[in-house]
């Protein structure tokens, strides 16, 4: 269930009774639901954590007292995300969970660390999410360079090496640039980086066509400027060989197809799903579908997973906080996508689940809805 609650201004409430008796035990959620947020991406994880929250209750919830989602909207700001964790710190939330913009990750978990919240991050994955290693947070996504890097290598596989890339502002995309030409150097590859704070997507194409690059990755918002790129892009008859790429994700969800049609097909991304989903990965995913009335996208996984540890850990561990951090590298739980086991990773100073399914994949040009694995890594 979710609780409404109130604003800072109001002070700490009663814990609520649940309707086995016990008081409630609240998991703080923050999600982007609103603009500048990708609000798809939030709506998707936000169905993750509300379905796994209903599992948990319909099978005894913690300890007999059923669990409680209290959920903020970040709307892709980091102060906005600061002052929520400050805001659910001080309701008394045994845990904190969610998040998908990296940058607004970040300060949620400076944050989190500060007041000793434990937070399990869904989906964002910069890899410095902290400045310094942290007990209190933990994290199911990959790593960016681990991806990334998967993604650097399919391109090379596909016999790209010089590569451009489309980019915003942002010491995320400026991570995923340089990941991929530290990938690509030692194989005699280069990255061209094309600024789309002064460039319009005419000039973008004016310039790519400059260049020797074989692909242009959209490492920009969604849907815009992303969309309006793919557009111009393929529509220019100088960049018809040049191909498409978004490891970021943005295809991944349906929106892309309905507003780039066939446009937005053969585009490869990132997307964080095994082969086959775990039986409670088919369970959920059946359940997923009818909240959402469409597929789910891997984010929905993980959100439904974050909940999952988190549930497991305060049924093993009581909702003590400081007993919950401790127990990050004990963890050992059967997710939608596979166990799951935290530890600590060579350059990622939080808990790290090492790693999470990795796939490439792109939407069939015969069939946009339909996508299709180029690689697993």
């Amino acid at each position: 269930m979710s609780t409404p609650l109130p604003s800072p201004a109001s002070g700490p409430t009663s814990p609520e009774a649940g309707p086995a008796g016990g008081a409630a035990v609240r998991i703080g959620a923050l999600v982007p639901l609103s603009r500048p947020g990708w609000i798809e991406a939030g709506q998707h994880l936000l169905a993750g954590l509300e379905l796994a929250v209903h599992d948990v209750n319909d099978t005894g919830g913690i300890a007999g007292r059923p669990l409680d989602l209290v959920v903020r909207d970040t709307a892709a700001d980091p102060e906005r995300a600061a002052a929520a964790v400050e805001e659910l710190a001080h309701l008394g939330v045994a845990a904190l969970a969610g998040e998908y913009h990296s940058v607004v990750a970040r300060a949620a978990a400076a944050r989190a660390d500060a007041v000793g919240l434990p937070f399990l991050c869904s989906s964002a994955v910069l890899d410095a999410l902290t400045e310094q290693p942290t007990p209190w947070v933990a994290r199911l996504c990959p790593a960016q360079s681990h991806g990334w890097r998967i993604y650097a290598d399919f391109l090379l596989g596909a016999g790209h090496r010089h590569i451009a890339v489309a980019a915003q502002a942002s010491v995320y995309w400026a991570a995923g640039a340089r990941i991929l030409r530290d990938r690509l150097a030692p194989h005699g590859g280069t990255v061209t980086e094309l600024d789309m704070s002064v460039l319009s997507p005419t000039a973008l194409c004016d310039r790519l066509a400059g260049t020797p690059a074989t692909a242009l990755l959209v490492l920009t918002g969604q849907p815009e400027p992303a969309v309006s790129i793919v557009r111009a892009v393929r529509r220019d008859p100088r960049l018809a060989e040049t191909l498409i790429g978004a490891p970021a994700g943005q295809p991944e969800f349906a929106a892309w197809a309905r507003l780039l049609g066939g446009d937005g097909a053969a585009i490869p991304f990132l997307r964080y799903l095994p082969e086959r989903l775990t039986p409670l990965g088919a369970r959920a995913d059946a359940a997923l579908r009818e909240r959402l009335s469409e597929a789910p996208s891997f984010v929905a996984f993980e959100g439904y997973d974050t909940i999952t540890v988190l549930a497991d850990v305060l049924r093993s561990h009581g909702t003590d906080r400081a007993r919950t951090a401790e127990a990050w590298p004990s963890v050992a739980v059967e997710g939608t996508r596979g166990p799951i086991r935290f530890s600590r990773t060579p350059g990622v100073g939080v808990w790290q689940w090492a790693w999470p399914p990795v796939q490439v994949v792109d939407r069939d040009p015969a069939e946009p809805g339909r996508l299709r694995v180029l690689r697993t890594g």
